[in-house]
């Protein structure tokens, strides 16, 4: 089990070859924080597939809107969609985007972000001061090692549940 100082700012994502325990840094990014606990917490993210996974990068997830895999996957819109709520402004800063690190997926526009993230698989960082870094995988990186990769994959792996440490 993850040394966990703080339930309140820790993710559990379950995958399925186990639990991967995430840390958020509200210190350094309070909006995106938020949003991911405001998602994990109303259940948005249970099922929704990683639907970008490029070797030796990083995978990404949480197209809340088209890639659930029990309601309404689609591989051609999946990663083109957000959650109900409005986009996110940057909240750039000095931390890298080292391995285990968690980003935030955008569009070309730096205040696009909103449901959806990725996991750096390594050090990153020509990405530095362009996304902004909200949390680091303290336990279970090699859980995010397994995850199949594909743009998008053919057979995508999927959060099984996203849950904050709080509430579990």
């Amino acid at each position: 089990m993850a040394d966990i100082k703080d339930p309140e700012n820790t993710i559990l994502l379950e995958l399925k070859d186990g639990t991967v325990t995430i840390e958020l840094l509200p210190d350094v990014a309070p909006k995106h924080s938020e949003r991911m606990k405001e998602l994990a917490r109303a259940g948005a993210y249970d099922n929704v597939a990683f639907h970008r996974v490029i070797d030796g990068f990083m995978a990404q997830t949480g197209d809340v809107q088209h890639a659930n895999m029990e309601k309404d996957y689609n591989p051609r819109m999946a990663g083109t969609g957000g959650s109900e709520m409005p986009d996110l402004p940057a909240e750039f800063s000095k931390l890298p985007h080292d391995r285990g690190t968690l980003g935030a997926a955008r569009s070309a526009n730096p205040n696009s972000a909103n449901s959806q993230f990725f996991i750096n698989f390594s050090d990153n960082h020509f990405l530095n001061g362009q996304y902004t870094v909200y949390g680091r995988v303290i336990e279970g990186m090699e859980h995010v090692d397994k995850i199949t990769r594909g743009e998008p994959p053919a057979s995508p792996d999927r959060m099984v549940s996203v849950k904050v440490a709080a509430d579990a």
